[in-house]
């Protein structure tokens, strides 16, 4: 890939589990793991495209099992949100290492350390080039990151949504517990839904497909990935509605 005309998708929200960062680490954030990420961002944004970005915070406090553990489930997913500032931050200091400019917009304001989430603002930093890293989820409790990553690639307009999995694509199972696990290439939204395949969940999947945008499943930890599937090549499952 030469120039932004050969991209198959211009405008892409990128979704990173939190538990990417860890790298080797059983929790946190390892900085050697993130400056990767970081450089297959770089090489999009060289060749054109346009990133946004959504990161769980898995790695540093999960809402649903400090739920589980006693904490009232309102308070452990506004924990979560502020996991996913921190990673947010991690990551913006990676990116700008490597020379991409960034911007952090958190959905609950912060603004001694990042932006307030403003829609148009957003897209104006797209525009120019930067890298907007959408931080604290949707802003509000009970909603995953998932679902926070296609809300603001629907209200970004990106043609796309790249989900960075420890895996390849979607499969049938989990290929790292289940050898016989079947991989699929192509799936419909619905065909997520009704066997509970469980890439992202229902609530990111409806909204996707309310909006037509296409969900494109790949390894994170693939050399060049990223680029590769924006292009349309490499190894990855393409969620659509006429799959």
């Amino acid at each position: 890939m030469a120039d932004a005309e050969q991209l198959r998708f211009k405008r892409v929200l990128l979704k990173v589990s939190g538990e990417a960062l860890m790298g080797e680490n059983e929790f946190g954030i390892d900085p050697g793991t993130c400056d990767r990420i970081a450089q297959e961002i770089r090489a999009v944004t060289v060749i054109g495209g346009e990133v946004c970005l959504v990161i769980g915070g898995g790695n540093i406090f999960r809402g649903m099992s400090g739920a589980a553990a006693g904490l009232e489930r309102g308070t452990a997913d506004y924990m979560g949100m502020l996991a996913t500032v921190m990673n947010a931050l991690a990551m913006q200091g990676a990116l700008e290492r490597v020379g991409v400019p960034t911007r952090v917009q958190s959905a609950i304001p912060m603004a001694t350390i990042c932006e307030p989430f403003i829609r148009r603002r957003a897209i104006r930093h797209m525009e120019k080039g930067r890298v907007v890293i959408f931080a604290a989820g949707t802003g509000s409790p009970y909603f995953t990151t998932d679902t926070a990553a296609a809300l603001r690639a629907t209200e970004m307009n990106c043609d796309a949504i790249f989900k960075g999995t420890q895996v390849d694509g979607v499969y049938s199972a989990d290929p790292k517990k289940e050898l016989g696990a079947e991989r699929y290439d192509k799936l419909s939204y619905m065909d997520v839904l009704s066997r509970d395949l469980r890439v992202m969940d229902a609530s990111a999947i409806s909204l996707a497909r309310e909006n037509s945008i296409p969900i494109l499943v790949f390894s994170i930890h693939n050399p060049d990935a990223f680029a590769g599937v924006v292009g349309g090549e490499g190894i990855f499952t393409i969620i659509t509605d006429d799959a």
